[in-house]
């Protein structure tokens, strides 16, 4: 049986170091809602150790303005570039450290996991989570952010939302198609 959630804030963070993704959710119950998604723009750094401390002063401000509760996270993927993997592998223990500073619990996920749990896909494109976060979330299409790292984030958020036992998920519902039928009022 699910416990419902009084209310609890998730901050997903899609780790970068030329952008950093982030969305902030409120879970009222057993329902969320988006009440932020942004990024962190790196790009005007050359330095990496300037980059890894703009990180730490920005996810600590995102963390003092929404209090969240729990972070989640989205583990780096293996890649071919080595130093690319490092450099992106500090940026995500920055982010971590910072969280870990307000002892906030952290969570991380696989890209396929958070692209799994949101569209049933796991080779989903970014465009099509994004897509589906809008239509889940209730969000206008104006408010669609134009990096997607945003919408990236706020996934790792909604996918942590999700891991938390929804009674969505107790329904046994064969994919997200046979959700949409059984609930077109949750998703427009």
């Amino acid at each position: 049986m699910i416990q419902p959630v009084k209310e609890k804030i998730i901050l997903g963070i899609d780790p970068g170091t030329t952008i950093m993704g982030y969305g902030v959710l409120r879970v009222c119950g057993t329902r969320p809602e988006m009440i932020a998604m942004g990024i962190i723009d790196l790009r005007k750094f050359g330095n990496h150790y300037l980059k890894l401390r703009h990180i730490h002063e920005r996810v600590l401000s995102i963390i003092e303005s929404y209090l969240p509760d729990e972070v989640a996270i989205e583990a780096p993927f293996f890649g071919k570039n080595v130093q690319s993997m490092l450099k992106l592998g500090r940026a995500q223990g920055v982010a971590m450290a910072a969280a870990l500073s307000r002892d906030i619990p952290i969570t991380e996920y696989a890209p396929l996991k958070i692209k799994m749990a949101i569209t049933g896909n796991g080779q989903a494109s970014k465009e099509q989570v994004a897509d589906m976060l809008q239509r889940m979330l209730h969000f206008a299409k104006e408010d669609m952010p134009v990096f997607m790292d945003a919408t990236d984030g706020l996934a790792a958020a909604y996918c942590h939302f999700l891991q938390m036992g929804r009674p969505v998920m107790e329904k046994g519902y064969s994919g997200w198609k046979d959700f949409i039928a059984k609930n077109p009022e949750r998703v427009k």
